[in-house]
Protein backbone atom coordinates (compact mmCIF):
# COMPACT_ATOMS: atom_id res chain seq x y z
CA UNK A 1 0.00 0.00 0.00
CA UNK A 2 0.92 3.97 -0.75
CA UNK A 3 1.46 5.88 2.46
CA UNK A 4 1.03 9.20 2.05
CA UNK A 5 0.64 12.75 4.08
CA UNK A 6 -1.37 15.63 4.25
CA UNK A 7 -0.19 18.94 4.79
CA UNK A 8 -3.19 21.24 6.41
CA UNK A 9 -6.54 19.88 7.16
CA UNK A 10 -8.21 22.42 5.85
CA UNK A 11 -11.20 22.32 3.35
CA UNK A 12 -8.97 20.83 0.45
CA UNK A 13 -6.87 18.77 2.46
CA UNK A 14 -9.77 17.42 4.46
CA UNK A 15 -11.24 16.70 1.28
CA UNK A 16 -8.39 14.72 0.17
CA UNK A 17 -8.32 12.34 2.91
CA UNK A 18 -12.33 11.83 2.97
CA UNK A 19 -11.87 11.28 -0.86
CA UNK A 20 -9.60 8.61 -0.74
CA UNK A 21 -11.38 6.70 2.28
CA UNK A 22 -14.44 6.90 0.19
CA UNK A 23 -13.23 6.10 -2.97
CA UNK A 24 -11.02 3.47 -1.94
CA UNK A 25 -12.85 0.60 -3.92
CA UNK A 26 -12.56 2.62 -7.39
CA UNK A 27 -8.59 3.87 -6.38
CA UNK A 28 -7.55 0.20 -5.79
CA UNK A 29 -9.78 -0.81 -9.52
CA UNK A 30 -6.72 0.73 -10.51
CA UNK A 31 -4.18 0.40 -8.30
CA UNK A 32 -4.65 -2.40 -6.37
CA UNK A 33 -2.03 -1.30 -3.91
CA UNK A 34 -4.25 0.76 -2.67
CA UNK A 35 -3.64 4.87 -1.13
CA UNK A 36 -3.79 5.42 2.77
CA UNK A 37 -3.10 8.63 4.18
CA UNK A 38 -0.92 7.90 7.20
CA UNK A 39 -0.36 11.37 8.65
CA UNK A 40 -2.37 14.64 8.40
CA UNK A 41 -0.15 17.93 9.66
CA UNK A 42 -1.73 20.62 11.18
CA UNK A 43 -1.03 23.01 14.32
CA UNK A 44 -4.78 22.26 15.40
CA UNK A 45 -5.94 18.98 16.73
CA UNK A 46 -9.43 17.82 15.73
CA UNK A 47 -11.32 15.89 18.99
CA UNK A 48 -14.14 13.68 17.55
CA UNK A 49 -12.99 13.42 13.64
CA UNK A 50 -12.47 9.71 12.62
CA UNK A 51 -8.82 10.96 11.48
CA UNK A 52 -7.72 12.34 14.75
CA UNK A 53 -5.20 9.56 15.33
CA UNK A 54 -3.78 10.27 11.89
CA UNK A 55 -2.65 14.57 13.08
CA UNK A 56 0.74 15.22 13.97
CA UNK A 57 2.04 18.20 14.53
CA UNK A 58 5.83 17.65 13.16
CA UNK A 59 6.66 17.74 9.71
CA UNK A 60 9.91 15.79 10.74
CA UNK A 61 7.79 12.91 11.21
CA UNK A 62 6.59 12.52 8.10
CA UNK A 63 10.18 13.48 6.31
CA UNK A 64 11.72 10.67 8.35
CA UNK A 65 9.16 8.03 7.81
CA UNK A 66 10.25 6.14 5.01
CA UNK A 67 6.94 4.34 4.48
CA UNK A 68 5.70 7.79 3.41
CA UNK A 69 6.28 8.16 -0.49
CA UNK A 70 3.77 10.92 -1.51
CA UNK A 71 2.83 14.29 0.38
CA UNK A 72 -0.22 16.43 -0.81
CA UNK A 73 0.68 19.83 0.29
CA UNK A 74 -3.02 21.80 0.57
CA UNK A 75 -1.22 24.21 2.96
CA UNK A 76 -1.90 27.41 0.90
CA UNK A 77 0.64 30.48 1.25
CA UNK A 78 4.03 30.31 0.26
CA UNK A 79 6.25 29.75 3.55
CA UNK A 80 5.87 27.16 5.28
CA UNK A 81 4.44 25.62 2.59
CA UNK A 82 7.52 25.73 0.25
CA UNK A 83 9.96 24.84 2.63
CA UNK A 84 8.25 21.84 3.50
CA UNK A 85 7.38 20.88 0.05
CA UNK A 86 11.05 21.30 -0.96
CA UNK A 87 12.36 19.09 1.82
CA UNK A 88 9.95 16.22 0.75
CA UNK A 89 10.95 16.70 -2.77
CA UNK A 90 14.67 16.77 -1.00
CA UNK A 91 13.88 13.01 0.52
CA UNK A 92 12.38 11.93 -2.87
CA UNK A 93 8.86 12.53 -1.84
CA UNK A 94 6.60 12.98 -4.70
CA UNK A 95 4.55 16.19 -3.68
CA UNK A 96 0.99 17.07 -4.86
CA UNK A 97 -0.31 20.61 -4.64
CA UNK A 98 -3.35 22.83 -4.93
CA UNK A 99 -1.46 25.47 -3.64
CA UNK A 100 -1.73 28.20 -7.16
CA UNK A 101 0.41 30.81 -5.06
CA UNK A 102 3.33 28.46 -4.06
CA UNK A 103 2.73 27.11 -7.47
CA UNK A 104 3.29 30.55 -9.24
CA UNK A 105 5.57 31.59 -7.38
CA UNK A 106 8.60 28.69 -6.83
CA UNK A 107 7.12 26.09 -9.70
CA UNK A 108 9.91 25.48 -11.73
CA UNK A 109 12.79 25.51 -8.47
CA UNK A 110 10.59 22.79 -7.17
CA UNK A 111 10.19 20.83 -10.46
CA UNK A 112 13.89 20.94 -10.72
CA UNK A 113 14.55 19.66 -6.85
CA UNK A 114 11.68 16.74 -8.01
CA UNK A 115 14.12 15.75 -10.77
CA UNK A 116 17.28 16.00 -8.96
CA UNK A 117 15.87 13.26 -6.65
CA UNK A 118 13.79 11.07 -8.96
CA UNK A 119 10.45 12.04 -7.49
CA UNK A 120 7.72 14.66 -8.79
CA UNK A 121 6.08 17.61 -8.02
CA UNK A 122 2.20 17.91 -9.73
CA UNK A 123 0.32 20.24 -9.59
CA UNK A 124 -2.74 20.15 -11.24
CA UNK A 125 -5.37 21.29 -9.08
CA UNK A 126 -3.59 25.06 -8.53
CA UNK A 127 -5.57 26.30 -11.73
CA UNK A 128 -9.43 25.09 -12.32
CA UNK A 129 -9.93 23.11 -9.51
CA UNK A 130 -11.58 19.93 -10.42
CA UNK A 131 -10.94 20.90 -14.14
CA UNK A 132 -8.33 18.68 -15.46
CA UNK A 133 -6.33 21.23 -17.58
CA UNK A 134 -3.26 20.92 -16.73
CA UNK A 135 -2.73 17.31 -17.50
CA UNK A 136 -4.26 17.83 -20.87
CA UNK A 137 -1.51 20.50 -21.35
CA UNK A 138 1.39 17.99 -20.39
CA UNK A 139 0.07 15.35 -22.39
CA UNK A 140 -2.29 15.28 -25.47
CA UNK A 141 -1.72 19.13 -26.34
CA UNK A 142 2.24 18.55 -26.33
CA UNK A 143 2.42 18.44 -30.23
CA UNK A 144 0.08 22.03 -30.58
CA UNK A 145 1.44 24.98 -30.81
CA UNK A 146 -1.11 26.68 -28.32
CA UNK A 147 -1.94 30.38 -29.57
CA UNK A 148 -4.20 31.47 -26.72
CA UNK A 149 -5.91 30.31 -23.58
CA UNK A 150 -8.70 32.34 -22.12
CA UNK A 151 -10.04 31.35 -18.91
CA UNK A 152 -12.56 32.47 -16.50
CA UNK A 153 -10.48 31.17 -13.52
CA UNK A 154 -11.77 32.42 -10.05
CA UNK A 155 -14.79 31.10 -9.28
CA UNK A 156 -15.92 33.78 -6.81
CA UNK A 157 -15.56 36.55 -9.18
CA UNK A 158 -17.85 34.92 -11.67
CA UNK A 159 -20.52 34.13 -9.13
CA UNK A 160 -20.32 37.91 -8.18
CA UNK A 161 -20.70 38.94 -11.81
CA UNK A 162 -22.85 36.73 -13.07
CA UNK A 163 -25.81 37.61 -9.41
CA UNK A 164 -25.06 41.19 -10.67
CA UNK A 165 -25.82 40.37 -13.98
CA UNK A 166 -28.80 38.29 -13.68
CA UNK A 167 -30.39 39.97 -10.21
CA UNK A 168 -29.28 43.71 -10.76
CA UNK A 169 -27.20 43.90 -7.56
CA UNK A 170 -24.54 46.03 -6.71
CA UNK A 171 -21.02 44.81 -6.03
CA UNK A 172 -20.98 45.39 -2.40
CA UNK A 173 -24.03 43.32 -1.93
CA UNK A 174 -22.87 40.16 -4.08
CA UNK A 175 -19.58 40.11 -2.35
CA UNK A 176 -21.25 40.34 1.21
CA UNK A 177 -23.87 36.99 -0.08
CA UNK A 178 -20.40 35.79 -1.09
CA UNK A 179 -18.84 35.84 1.64
CA UNK A 180 -21.72 34.27 4.08
CA UNK A 181 -22.31 31.30 1.62
CA UNK A 182 -17.95 30.68 1.96
CA UNK A 183 -17.20 31.13 -1.34
CA UNK A 184 -15.35 34.51 -0.80
CA UNK A 185 -12.83 35.08 1.83
CA UNK A 186 -13.42 37.75 4.83
CA UNK A 187 -10.47 39.34 2.99
CA UNK A 188 -11.37 39.21 -0.46
CA UNK A 189 -8.75 40.93 -2.37
CA UNK A 190 -6.84 38.33 -3.79
CA UNK A 191 -9.99 37.29 -5.85
CA UNK A 192 -11.87 40.59 -6.47
CA UNK A 193 -8.85 42.48 -7.15
CA UNK A 194 -7.87 39.19 -9.86
CA UNK A 195 -4.90 38.42 -7.85
CA UNK A 196 -5.70 34.42 -7.98
CA UNK A 197 -6.76 34.26 -11.51
CA UNK A 198 -3.38 36.49 -12.36
CA UNK A 199 -1.34 33.90 -10.61
CA UNK A 200 -3.51 30.87 -12.54
CA UNK A 201 -2.67 32.47 -15.94
CA UNK A 202 0.89 32.59 -15.35
CA UNK A 203 1.09 28.71 -14.52
CA UNK A 204 -0.67 28.00 -17.20
CA UNK A 205 1.11 30.59 -19.34
CA UNK A 206 4.82 29.01 -17.97
CA UNK A 207 4.11 25.86 -18.87
CA UNK A 208 2.83 26.81 -22.67
CA UNK A 209 6.11 28.54 -23.00
CA UNK A 210 8.38 26.34 -21.16
CA UNK A 211 9.42 29.17 -19.71
CA UNK A 212 8.90 31.37 -16.18
CA UNK A 213 5.69 33.60 -16.64
CA UNK A 214 6.43 35.71 -13.48
CA UNK A 215 2.73 36.94 -12.27
CA UNK A 216 4.43 39.86 -11.39
CA UNK A 217 5.01 40.96 -14.71
CA UNK A 218 1.44 40.46 -15.65
CA UNK A 219 -1.23 43.89 -16.27
CA UNK A 220 -4.20 42.63 -13.67
CA UNK A 221 -7.41 44.01 -13.10
CA UNK A 222 -10.45 43.04 -10.93
CA UNK A 223 -13.75 43.35 -10.86
CA UNK A 224 -14.53 45.70 -7.62
CA UNK A 225 -14.81 48.98 -10.25
CA UNK A 226 -17.44 47.09 -12.39
CA UNK A 227 -21.00 48.46 -11.52
CA UNK A 228 -24.92 47.46 -11.71
CA UNK A 229 -24.83 50.23 -14.93
CA UNK A 230 -22.24 48.44 -17.03
CA UNK A 231 -24.04 45.58 -16.27
CA UNK A 232 -27.00 46.96 -18.26
CA UNK A 233 -25.15 48.19 -21.26
CA UNK A 234 -23.68 44.86 -21.60
CA UNK A 235 -26.95 43.27 -21.56
CA UNK A 236 -28.16 45.67 -24.27
CA UNK A 237 -25.14 44.28 -26.19
CA UNK A 238 -26.09 40.52 -25.87
CA UNK A 239 -23.09 40.39 -23.74
CA UNK A 240 -21.28 39.40 -20.28
CA UNK A 241 -18.88 40.76 -18.38
CA UNK A 242 -16.40 37.84 -17.31
CA UNK A 243 -13.06 38.27 -15.47
CA UNK A 244 -10.55 36.48 -17.61
CA UNK A 245 -6.76 35.47 -17.49
CA UNK A 246 -5.69 35.35 -21.42
CA UNK A 247 -2.48 34.51 -22.87
CA UNK A 248 -2.27 34.81 -26.50
CA UNK A 249 0.80 34.36 -28.98
CA UNK A 250 1.46 36.02 -31.85
CA UNK A 251 2.66 34.73 -35.35
CA UNK A 252 6.13 36.81 -34.75
CA UNK A 253 6.16 35.29 -31.27
CA UNK A 254 4.81 37.95 -29.07
CA UNK A 255 3.77 36.76 -25.99
CA UNK A 256 0.57 39.10 -24.21
CA UNK A 257 -1.05 38.02 -21.24
CA UNK A 258 -3.73 39.52 -18.87
CA UNK A 259 -5.81 39.37 -16.13
CA UNK A 260 -8.97 41.95 -16.33
CA UNK A 261 -12.91 42.05 -16.67
CA UNK A 262 -13.95 41.89 -20.65
CA UNK A 263 -17.25 42.15 -22.30
CA UNK A 264 -17.94 38.34 -23.64
CA UNK A 265 -20.15 38.32 -26.56
CA UNK A 266 -22.92 35.45 -26.49
CA UNK A 267 -21.27 33.73 -29.58
CA UNK A 268 -18.55 32.78 -27.70
CA UNK A 269 -18.44 29.60 -25.00
CA UNK A 270 -17.24 31.45 -22.07
CA UNK A 271 -20.19 33.88 -22.39
CA UNK A 272 -22.73 31.39 -20.87
CA UNK A 273 -20.06 30.19 -17.74
CA UNK A 274 -22.31 31.50 -14.30
CA UNK A 275 -22.07 30.96 -11.01
CA UNK A 276 -18.83 29.93 -9.24
CA UNK A 277 -18.17 27.48 -12.20
CA UNK A 278 -14.50 27.70 -13.88
CA UNK A 279 -13.67 27.23 -17.64
CA UNK A 280 -10.88 27.34 -20.14
CA UNK A 281 -10.53 27.88 -23.52
CA UNK A 282 -7.80 27.09 -25.76
CA UNK A 283 -6.35 27.09 -29.47
CA UNK A 284 -4.36 25.12 -30.72
CA UNK A 285 -3.30 25.72 -34.22
CA UNK A 286 -4.22 22.56 -35.57
CA UNK A 287 -6.58 20.85 -32.63
CA UNK A 288 -8.39 24.89 -33.03
CA UNK A 289 -10.90 25.14 -30.25
CA UNK A 290 -11.28 23.19 -26.85
CA UNK A 291 -12.99 23.73 -23.70
CA UNK A 292 -12.62 22.69 -20.37
CA UNK A 293 -15.51 23.16 -18.25
CA UNK A 294 -16.26 22.21 -14.83
CA UNK A 295 -16.11 23.58 -10.84
CA UNK A 296 -13.22 25.47 -10.61
CA UNK A 297 -13.45 25.27 -6.47
CA UNK A 298 -14.46 23.76 -3.90
CA UNK A 299 -13.45 20.89 -1.25
CA UNK A 300 -14.40 17.85 -3.30
CA UNK A 301 -13.37 19.11 -6.96
CA UNK A 302 -10.23 20.26 -5.94
CA UNK A 303 -9.50 16.73 -3.60
CA UNK A 304 -10.32 15.13 -6.78
CA UNK A 305 -7.43 17.22 -8.53
CA UNK A 306 -5.13 16.78 -5.59
CA UNK A 307 -5.63 12.49 -6.06
CA UNK A 308 -5.12 12.08 -9.29
CA UNK A 309 -1.91 13.23 -8.99
CA UNK A 310 -1.52 11.59 -5.97
CA UNK A 311 -2.61 8.36 -8.70
CA UNK A 312 -0.17 9.30 -11.29
CA UNK A 313 2.98 9.32 -9.02
CA UNK A 314 2.05 6.16 -6.88
CA UNK A 315 2.69 4.52 -10.45
CA UNK A 316 5.70 6.03 -10.52
CA UNK A 317 7.40 5.80 -7.07
CA UNK A 318 11.27 6.01 -7.63
CA UNK A 319 10.98 8.11 -11.15
CA UNK A 320 10.30 11.68 -12.31
CA UNK A 321 7.19 12.34 -14.19
CA UNK A 322 8.80 15.53 -16.23
CA UNK A 323 7.32 18.70 -16.57
CA UNK A 324 9.03 21.70 -18.56
CA UNK A 325 8.87 24.92 -17.10
CA UNK A 326 12.73 26.41 -16.71
CA UNK A 327 13.48 29.18 -14.56
CA UNK A 328 14.38 31.37 -17.64
CA UNK A 329 11.89 34.30 -17.23
CA UNK A 330 9.67 34.92 -20.10
CA UNK A 331 10.07 38.16 -21.23
CA UNK A 332 6.16 39.76 -22.06
CA UNK A 333 5.25 42.04 -24.83
CA UNK A 334 4.74 45.63 -24.14
CA UNK A 335 0.69 45.46 -22.87
CA UNK A 336 0.58 49.23 -23.92
CA UNK A 337 0.63 47.92 -27.74
CA UNK A 338 -2.50 45.46 -27.55
CA UNK A 339 -4.85 45.98 -29.66
CA UNK A 340 -8.64 45.96 -29.13
CA UNK A 341 -11.91 47.58 -28.67
CA UNK A 342 -13.33 49.44 -25.78
CA UNK A 343 -16.35 50.21 -24.32
CA UNK A 344 -16.73 53.42 -22.31
CA UNK A 345 -19.26 55.83 -20.26
CA UNK A 346 -18.65 59.33 -20.03
CA UNK A 347 -21.22 62.25 -18.56
CA UNK A 348 -23.50 63.54 -21.04
CA UNK A 349 -21.43 66.57 -21.04
CA UNK A 350 -18.52 65.39 -22.74
CA UNK A 351 -20.55 63.84 -25.35
CA UNK A 352 -19.15 65.74 -28.05
CA UNK A 353 -15.56 65.86 -26.85
CA UNK A 354 -15.76 61.53 -26.65
CA UNK A 355 -17.00 61.42 -30.43
CA UNK A 356 -14.49 63.79 -31.47
CA UNK A 357 -11.44 61.85 -29.50
CA UNK A 358 -12.50 58.55 -30.61
CA UNK A 359 -13.89 58.98 -34.14
CA UNK A 360 -16.07 56.06 -35.32
CA UNK A 361 -17.39 55.48 -31.73
CA UNK A 362 -20.66 53.56 -31.83
CA UNK A 363 -23.45 54.95 -29.04
CA UNK A 364 -24.43 52.35 -26.73
CA UNK A 365 -27.83 52.98 -25.11
CA UNK A 366 -29.45 51.14 -22.13
CA UNK A 367 -33.02 51.07 -20.56
CA UNK A 368 -32.87 53.94 -17.67
CA UNK A 369 -29.32 55.17 -18.23
CA UNK A 370 -30.08 59.21 -18.20
CA UNK A 371 -27.20 61.54 -17.84
CA UNK A 372 -24.21 60.04 -19.59
CA UNK A 373 -23.12 58.51 -22.96
CA UNK A 374 -21.68 55.59 -23.54
CA UNK A 375 -19.87 53.87 -26.96
CA UNK A 376 -17.98 51.64 -28.26
CA UNK A 377 -14.38 52.78 -29.51
CA UNK A 378 -12.74 51.42 -33.13
CA UNK A 379 -9.96 49.12 -32.49
CA UNK A 380 -6.85 50.70 -31.42
CA UNK A 381 -3.84 50.41 -29.14
CA UNK A 382 -4.09 50.20 -25.22
CA UNK A 383 -1.28 53.38 -25.26
CA UNK A 384 -3.63 55.33 -28.11
CA UNK A 385 -6.80 54.50 -25.87
CA UNK A 386 -4.87 55.91 -22.35
CA UNK A 387 -3.88 58.86 -24.36
CA UNK A 388 -7.43 59.95 -25.33
CA UNK A 389 -9.16 59.18 -22.64
CA UNK A 390 -6.46 61.50 -20.27
CA UNK A 391 -8.81 64.49 -22.25
CA UNK A 392 -12.10 63.03 -20.45
CA UNK A 393 -12.84 64.49 -17.01
CA UNK A 394 -15.77 62.19 -16.40
CA UNK A 395 -14.51 59.01 -17.30
CA UNK A 396 -16.84 56.61 -15.19
CA UNK A 397 -15.49 52.97 -16.29
CA UNK A 398 -14.18 51.57 -19.06
CA UNK A 399 -14.15 47.57 -20.06
CA UNK A 400 -12.27 45.63 -22.73
CA UNK A 401 -14.12 43.58 -25.40
CA UNK A 402 -13.14 40.92 -26.24
CA UNK A 403 -12.20 40.16 -30.05
CA UNK A 404 -13.76 36.59 -31.50
CA UNK A 405 -11.33 36.47 -34.04
CA UNK A 406 -8.21 36.38 -31.86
Amino acid sequence: MIQIAVLGFGTVGSGVVELIDKNQDAIRARFPEGVHVKYILDIREFPGSPYADRVVHDMNVILEDPEVSIVCETMGGKEPAHTFSRSALERGKSVCTSNKELVAAFGPELIRTAREHNCSYLFEASVGGGIPVIRPLLSALTQEKITSILGILNGTTNYIMTRMEDEGMDFDEVLKIAQEKGYAERNPEADVEGHDACRKIAILSSLVAGKTVRYEDIPCEGISKITTEDMKYARSMNMAVRLLGMNRQEEDGSLYVRTAPFLVPEEHPLHSVSGVFNAVFIHGNMVDNLMFYGRGAGKLPTASAVVADVMDCARNIGRNIPIYWSDEVKTLADPSTESRQFFVRVDISEKELARTLFKGAQEVRAEGMEGEFAFVTEEQTEAEFDRKTRSLATLKNRIRLLDLGK
